[in-house]
């Protein structure tokens, strides 16, 4: 019911920047809360941060990246962004984007997700 598209990863040297982006559509995707996250080889796939969709002000980031990583959105462009700074080489993972009824951390409350884009930070 939803189609989501990440853009916007790439190569940066840690200390650096990045603004991730999630372009949302379909017939009811104004119901959708969002969140970000992200996965390495042989690892689990982990939280990083989730919004509330238009009009709720929930917010909720993993301790991880709190105080580097900002979540918001653009309703008129019907996208959500992950805005990552002070970028560390632990940050280095296939980001996600995922809709689901309520931003929480739990990837099992998400039912639609898209291809992911690569973030790969230099030491």
């Amino acid at each position: 019911q939803v189609q989501l598209v990440e853009s916007g990863g790439g190569l940066v040297q840690a200390g650096g920047s990045l603004r991730l982006s999630c372009a949302a559509s379909g017939r009811a995707f104004s119901t959708y809360a969002m969140g970000w996250f992200r996965q390495t080889p042989g690892k689990d796939r982990e939280f990083v941060a989730a919004i509330g969709w238009w009009g709720d002000g929930t917010l909720n980031y993993a301790d991880s990246v709190k105080g580097r990583f900002t979540i918001f959105r653009d309703n008129g462009k019907n996208t959500v962004y992950l805005q990552m700074n002070s970028l560390k080489s632990e940050d280095t993972a296939v980001y996600y984007c995922a809709a689901g009824p309520q931003p929480l951390a739990l990837t099992t409350s998400y039912a639609y997700w898209g291809q992911g884009t690569q973030v790969t930070v230099s030491s």
